[in-house]
């Protein structure tokens, strides 16, 4: 029960960065992110910001999948693998981009790791 909570927080989170990432108005994401305003506001940075939004909403909607379409153990090695996933993504995001990324989208991810190993 507690591991199904901790996985749709993850899923919920990477659909709501989604968000952000493609309609969140540039103050939102320059906050989010840790970056300048005028930076959020260039037509290249919305461009990535969205495509950035793409990868992260899809990855939403897969951790879900896997919760309804798959069961036994091959769910659980994938939600295993999907959530070392966001976890080796969020220590990349915090060394690269903003270090809140680590506790933010890592901690729910790392704890749903833990619950699903032991």
């Amino acid at each position: 029960m507690i591991e199904t909570i901790l996985i749709a927080i993850v899923s919920i989170e990477a659909i709501g960065i989604m968000i952000l990432e493609m309609f969140g108005s540039p103050k939102q994401q320059a906050n989010a992110f840790e970056l300048d305003e005028s930076f959020v506001k260039m037509p290249e940075v919305k461009t990535l910001l969205a495509n950035q939004g793409i990868y992260n909403g899809l990855f939403g909607a897969l951790i879900i999948g896997t919760l309804v379409f798959l069961k036994g153990p091959q769910q659980t090695t994938m939600l295993e693998l999907e959530m070392l996933f966001v976890v080796l993504v969020a220590i990349y995001g915090s060394l690269t981009a903003a270090k809140k990324i680590l506790i933010i989208q890592g901690l729910p991810a790392f704890l749903a790791f833990m619950v699903l190993i032991f």
